[in-house]
């Protein structure tokens, strides 16, 4: 299997709902997820696996840790699982199915992607989609602005899809974000709709504050995943120039 979930931790959850965070534009999802994990002091759970994925360990209060994770509350019944690196190409369509098999496997109940949108106007928007009906209206009945026409992209786009095909409960919730620089605000948006639609109390106003330190702390992991990148593939260039 090109990518596994490993868990390192016992999965002790009731038809948990499973809230997916990957980077993307303005790093919404990535910022909103670990958010999550941090304020509601969520358990390790495991961790994503692949060797596609960059040679590189996060490193958090002295401890290195796999740059993809997955978390556990059993206080909030929830899961959250994001990563710190952008995901390989290669692999966005292999990670989509794991994670759907897997969502499955565990009884989950239903599967909440968080992301971003560019921005057309001001910056007040969280857009939508569903893979029911049922979810679509509960979207709607929440004040989101449901997309009719177009696309998405990445985890987020064929994880929805892989949904929709099996008729397994999932939304996409896509805030207005700046492409060039991550968007706390952007994060805090898609989080206060969340807690709309899943009864979740958290004050976000402490995101907005913490931004500058997060924009760092995101910054340095994504930078250093781009970096090995490029300094691996140079070598096995390297390699191939020596010994092909």
């Amino acid at each position: 299997m090109v990518v596994k979930i490993v868990e390192t931790a016992p999965f002790d959850l009731e038809k948990p709902i499973l809230i997916e965070g990957f980077p993307g534009l303005g790093l919404v999802g990535t910022i909103a997820a670990t958010y999550l994990v941090d304020k509601l002091k969520m358990e390790p759970l495991g961790y994503l696996a692949s060797e596609k994925f960059p040679p590189i360990a996060a490193i958090h209060n002295n401890i290195p840790l796999h740059p993809a994770r997955v978390y556990k509350s059993k206080k909030y019944n929830l899961v959250v699982l994001f990563s710190e690196f952008v995901i390989p190409l290669n692999t966005i369509y292999p990670l989509s199915e794991e994670i759907y098999r897997w969502a499955a496997e565990k009884g989950i109940s239903e599967i909440i992607s968080l992301g971003g949108i560019v921005i057309k106007g001001e910056q007040d928007e969280v857009f939508g989609i569903a893979s029911t009906p049922e979810l679509v209206k509960k979207l709607d009945d929440a004040g989101v602005k449901m997309i009719r026409e177009g696309a998405t992209t990445g985890v987020n786009g064929v994880l929805l899809a892989e949904c929709a095909s099996h008729g397994f409960p999932a939304i996409s919730l896509l805030a207005e974000a700046k492409q060039n620089y991550m968007d706390p605000k952007g994060a805090a948006l898609v989080i206060e709709v969340l807690k709309k639609i899943i009864g979740l109390e958290l004050d976000t106003s402490a995101l907005l504050k913490e931004s500058e330190e997060l924009e760092k702390k995101m910054g340095a992991m994504i930078d250093k995943a781009q970096q090995s990148s490029k300094h691996y593939k140079a070598t096995d260039e390297q390699l191939g120039t020596m010994y092909g």
